[in-house]
């Protein structure tokens, strides 16, 4: 190991930043999915739990959202905020190890592109290929064995039996059900490692994954994340959307790539967007006062991004499994989320700090 892999590896200590108890406050997490973009949620969640003032009552989640959200919640019930620390990065660091992300490429450590290139591997031969590969014959046809590294690491790393039994953190995952094109949301009880492949199956890289009868695609497609869980049947009042996939673009894409780019960024946002919206149209009622005495009830939202950088991404850095870019996006999520704490931790339980209808405009 490097020094400086040591250096980066001794910041999962134990949490600091611990606050009186009277200062606490409840959140729901909401997680977006993005592959390896799915890094900077590990740096957020990271940063959430070295600070002692917050608490986690729920928290849904989409492909890479998902998965964070499993293995913080089952770290959390193994050792409490440094077991959900510890457990983030030795998922992240496995990832790197055996170089697959759920966009199924597989990348070797070190392999990509650095900083100096922004990251993006859009246009590296070796990416190239793969993409191609993918558009020309199916998983079924160049995998079938239906062989996933993400299975072994899950299942090696998560105690799914344990999970399922606990009511610490509510869990909401979800997937597509390809026969029907009806969402599919996971809860606590339906934790298998299944759940989680489904969440994560994109249908060009992988085999559509079975569970109880049905087969299942990428929730990104329907829900990116479900946020009506986090609502409904959730404590807290206040949900934080952890957003990876940018919503603005500054510049009209004109090439190939940047049109699939902006493609992949729609595609993983519109359900959100959708379902923003409709909590606006609600919100508006419940002010007016027209949904008294209802099950309806007002709801705190906050975001947590950073579209500035992200934007610079491409999509085709979502399969890059390089130690030194996922610590990139672990570093920015730590960074942002120090910021934001910083500039909103007062609103939560009190107010939105995010301007739900100037972001649905």
């Amino acid at each position: 190991m490097t020094q400086k892999s040591k250096i980066a590896d001794a910041k999962h200590a134990a949490p600091k930043h611990v606050e009186p108890k009277n200062n606490r406050k409840r959140v729901n997490l909401a997680l977006q999915g993005g592959g390896a973009h799915g890094a900077f949620t590990w740096g957020v969640l990271d940063r959430l739990m070295r600070d002692g003032r917050i608490f986690i009552d729920g928290i849904s989640g989409t492909s890479a959202g998902a998965m964070n959200a499993v293995v913080f919640t089952d770290g959390f019930i193994k050792g409490g905020r440094q077991g959900a620390v510890e457990s983030l990065h030795t998922f992240w660091k496995a990832v790197s190890e055996r170089a697959l992300m759920s966009s199924g490429h597989a990348l070797l450590p070190g392999f990509m592109q650095g900083a100096q290139d922004g990251w993006n591997v859009d246009n590296h031969p070796t990416f190239m290929m793969a993409d191609l590969i993918t558009r020309m014959f199916s998983p079924y046809q160049v995998n079938p064995l239906n062989l996933n590294p993400l299975r072994d690491i899950l299942s090696e790393q998560v105690d799914f039996e344990a999970l399922r039994k606990r009511k610490d953190i509510k869990l909401f995952v979800s997937a597509t059900n390809v026969r029907t094109c009806k969402l599919k949301i996971f809860r606590t009880h339906e934790m298998y490692v299944e759940a989680l492949l489904a969440s994560a199956c994109l249908p060009l890289a992988f085999q559509a994954v079975e569970f109880e009868g049905e087969q299942y695609w990428d929730g990104g497609y329907l829900a990116n994340p479900a946020i009506a869980p986090l609502i409904h049947e959730c404590v807290s009042k206040d949900v934080l959307i952890v957003q990876i996939n940018p919503m603005n673009c500054p510049d009209v894409p004109t090439s190939a790539r940047e049109i699939l780019n902006r493609v992949n960024e729609v595609s993983f946002n519109a359900t959100l967007a959708r379902e923003m919206s409709g909590i606006v149209t609600i919100s508006k009622l419940i002010d007016s006062g027209k949904l008294r005495d209802t099950a309806f009830h007002k709801v705190n939202f906050h975001l947590i991004a950073a579209e500035e950088e992200m934007s610079h991404l491409g999509a085709a850095s979502k399969s890059n499994a390089d130690w030194g870019f996922l610590h990139y996006l672990y570093e920015l999520g730590v960074e942002t989320t120090d910021k934001w704490l910083a500039k909103n931790f007062d609103h939560i339980g009190v107010e939105s700090a995010l301007d739900m209808v100037k972001a649905c405009a």
